[in-house]
């Protein structure tokens, strides 16, 4: 344990900064449909400029912009109608001084115009004439054949997960395959001698069903991982090291839901410090201090409270951004928020961040308070209100930022 204590609070700030596990999931090709939100590995560059030819960005003609300066609606320019251009095809022909060609919004533009006016600034008063009122810069109404991307310039860069603007980007350059960092597999165990399963029909008395593993599975896919159900393991000396033994060379993160006993939290620490480091027990947070952090043979683990509420807001706050981490991804997509007033005082500990669940309703943020092993607070929240390490609460009617669940 290179000496360090259990239950030597660290920071969340501190974790973030300091837990940072060199693992990555191996690269692998998927296809453009499959791609959103995948991290890719590297830069994607463009194999050609786009749009790759000068196009019109209005419905109007395409002109010489120095035949159109002055033009206004009392003085209008009169150029002559030399063609037009068809969607989808080359132009069949060039503007030369004083002509247009008409345009579709996306075609085409010939050789010799450097500009397009808009339809609305124009009328045809006569057959083969078409009037001009108002003036138009080089450049205007048209994008240049390069003036997206260029080619060779970056697509989409390394580390972001792809959206859906990047889909359409690559899609429009060709590319339908991208290399992206494999979806993170998380091995989710449950221990502790009350827990059963959730499909168990009827509980005997002490009993739990395990909804923790449930939650942190639904945590882990929306954050882009791949949750592996690994079981629950009893309290039993050495039942656990076992477990970790099995799951670890085919995880990229273990997460650990321990008993809810003290005896059964030391079970979980002894059982991860005989087969890895662990870098910290105890954290300065509110629900869930009894967290452990740990590097199993380069694989991470998190060690959660055995509280579901306050396992499901620990992993938030530390477990979804290793997860991305280990795709890849050094800075998470962050979640909504939205700004409301407080409606009650609410206390803290300085040195300690305080995680508050609230309801927002017509741009007040109400606290919901309860018990830490009632999953029913999570449910009732729309988001979580940070009471940060420095301060000693938060006055009502202050302004905060509520993070909102999705």
């Amino acid at each position: 344990m290179s000496g360090r204590e259990f239950f030597t609070a660290r920071t969340v700030a501190e974790a973030l900064a300091g837990f940072r596990p060199a693992h990555r999931t191996p690269i692998e090709d998927v296809p453009l449909d499959a791609a959103l939100h995948r991290v890719p590995a590297g830069e994607v560059v463009a194999p050609v400029a786009l749009p790759g030819f000068s196009r019109s960005t209005v419905d109007g003609y395409a002109v010489r912009a120095a035949d159109t300066y002055g033009a206004s609606e009392g003085l209008p320019s009169y150029l002559d109608l030399l063609g037009a251009v068809t969607m989808g095809a080359a132009p069949t022909v060039a503007v030369r001084a004083g002509g247009c060609v008409a345009m579709p919004t996306g075609g085409v533009l010939p050789d010799g115009a450097d500009a397009v006016v808009m339809v609305e600034y124009t009328a045809e008063t006569m057959p083969g004439t078409v009037e001009i009122t108002r003036p138009v810069a080089p450049g205007g109404g048209m994008v240049r054949a390069d003036e997206d991307v260029v080619a060779g310039a970056a697509l989409v860069p390394a580390g972001r997960p792809l959206r859906a603007p990047d889909l359409g980007l690559l899609a429009a350059a060709g590319v339908t395959t991208v290399a992206v960092h494999a979806r993170p597999r998380v091995a989710i165990i449950s221990t502790g001698d009350e827990v059963v399963p959730p499909d168990t029909a009827e509980l005997r008395a002490g009993q739990v069903r395990d909804a923790t593993a449930s939650a942190l599975a639904g945590l882990v896919a929306d954050a882009g991982g791949e949750p592996v159900l690994a079981g629950i393991v009893s309290d039993e000396p050495g039942a656990l090291k076992n477990r970790l033994t099995e799951v670890l060379p085919d995880a990229d993160l273990v997460v650990v839901s321990a008993g809810s006993s003290v005896g059964a939290r030391d079970e979980t620490a002894g059982a991860v410090a005989a087969i890895g480091e662990v870098w910290c027990h105890g954290l300065a947070i509110k629900p869930g201090k009894p967290t452990l952090l740990a590097d199993c043979g380069g694989i991470p683990l998190v060690g959660l409270p055995g509280n579901p509420l306050s396992a499901l807001v620990v992993f938030g706050q530390l477990g979804v951004p290793l997860l991305w981490r280990l795709a890849g991804c050094e800075s998470p997509p962050p979640p909504p928020t939205t700004r409301a007033r407080l409606s009650r005082n609410l206390a803290s500990a300085t040195g300690r961040l305080d995680i508050v669940q609230v309801t927002v309703r017509d741009g007040v943020a109400e606290p919901l308070f309860g018990p830490s092993a009632l999953l029913s607070v999570l449910v009732r929240a729309d988001g979580y209100v940070v009471i940060p390490e420095p301060a000693t609460g938060l006055d009502a009617g202050a302004d905060v930022e509520v993070v909102l669940y999705r």
